[in-house]
């Protein structure tokens, strides 16, 4: 009868819907343990080998989820160093282990204090050293190496970063512009992880464009996915501003809020998580033109959207930020329109390459003005 009740019981176990379970991975936790330190022989005065350590090689096209795949117990031991003996007065060295991780990963220790940020491919990090070995300045007794409990945090890296509310079109603009094939449906969450698409042109030049979680107000406090979107934009080198020319309601409890109201909102939030980011260059896209009624919405907050400081004294309080954006353009569009998305397309293109053109100018003039400086007043004039 026990047995019957079991196989009933399981029976009505049913696996988790296919869109909860997570197919991408962000943070990852690891115990990592340098080897330990072979000892000495004091009587003919050997060293023990050193301990081997654990590094850490970013390498693209890896994913946090099949790292963790290939590292089940989440614990990296290197080997240990060998102890000296009479055949070998100096023990050997212990072997490292290496571990490739993806790019994009920054690595933190249990206080949060940052220990390395390998955002470019074949960079390194040692992330627990081997102990030392044995000799006279340690009683000839080999030292144990590092042990520490690390977090991988990865942040992704794309040249465009789509920031919205929930429901804005991003999904659908994602899939129109680009080869990636998102969650699409009618109501908000419908992006519940990261999504990251390529554009390909025809002279073989690609972009690629993250489509992140829908950002709602209090992100900046880890409110929503909070945190996981925000800090997957500070890599993103053009941030795509996406709104519904109709505006926005999260939900019964909160208030409608038009367009612009938005745009403030998105602006505030971005502004108390790091106001560093909106330095960024960013380009907006008023999403849903072909519906109608849009064009007489467009008109009336068009002069307001273009200079956002004229408008922010009838902002509410709360979404009102302290510096507001500046978009180098201003885009209505509706995503199902191909002309209008081969519009998008050409346009951040431009605008990366203008970007681009500015920071290499910017670059060129700090070396000469460092140049300068090493050479003096009486040196040659650099030009």
């Amino acid at each position: 009868m026990v047995q019957l009740f079991n196989v009933l019981l399981k029976s009505t176990k049913s696996p988790a819907r296919a869109h909860f379970r997570s197919n991408f991975l962000d943070t990852l936790r690891l115990t990592v343990r340098g080897g330990h330190g072979g000892n000495g022989l004091p009587r003919y005065g050997g060293v023990g080998g050193q301990g081997g350590a654990v590094y850490f090689v970013a390498k693209e096209g890896l994913t946090l989820r099949k790292m963790a795949q290939g590292l089940k117990e989440k614990r990296v031991i290197a080997s240990s160093g060998e102890d000296s003996s009479k055949l070998a007065i100096f023990g050997r060295r212990g072997a490292d282990q290496r571990i490739e991780v993806p790019v994009g990963v920054q690595v933190y220790d249990e206080q949060q204090q940052l220990l390395a940020d390998l955002n470019e491919a074949d960079a390194t990090c040692i992330v627990a050293g081997g102990g030392t070995g044995g000799c006279t300045g340690n009683n000839f007794i080999g030292r144990p190496g590092d042990h520490r409990t690390v977090n991988l945090d990865l942040k992704l890296i794309a040249d465009v970063g789509l920031v919205g509310f929930p429901n804005a079109g991003k999904s659908t603009l994602l899939k129109a512009i680009s080869n990636a094939k998102p969650k699409i449906a009618a109501y908000p969450f419908t992006t519940i992880r990261p999504q990251i698409g390529t554009i390909e042109y025809s002279d073989h030049r690609s972009i690629s464009v993250a489509d992140l979680p829908g950002l709602i107000e209090g992100a900046h406090a880890n409110f929503g996915m909070g945190h996981k979107f925000l800090k997957h934009i500070e890599r993103t080198r053009l941030l795509l501003f996406m709104v519904d020319i109709f505006g926005f309601q999260l939900s019964p409890r909160h208030p409608h809020r038009d367009c612009l109201t938005n745009i403030y909102a998105l602006n505030k939030e971005l502004e108390l998580y790091d106001p560093t980011l909106l330095e960024k260059p960013c380009v907006l896209l008023l999403n849903k033109m072909d519906k109608e009624g849009a064009k007489d919405i467009l008109t009336r907050l068009k002069p307001n959207i273009k200079d956002l400081q004229s408008g922010l004294a009838e902002c509410p309080e709360e979404v009102r930020p302290n510096r507001v954006l500046k978009f180098h353009h201003i885009l209505p569009i509706s995503a199902k329109n191909l002309a209008r998305i081969t519009q998008v397309k050409r346009q951040l293109r431009e605008t990366l390459d203008d970007v681009a053109a500015e920071q290499f100018v910017a670059d060129e003039y700090q070396i000469k003005e460092k140049l300068q400086q090493r050479v003096g007043v009486i040196g040659p004039k650099i030009s």
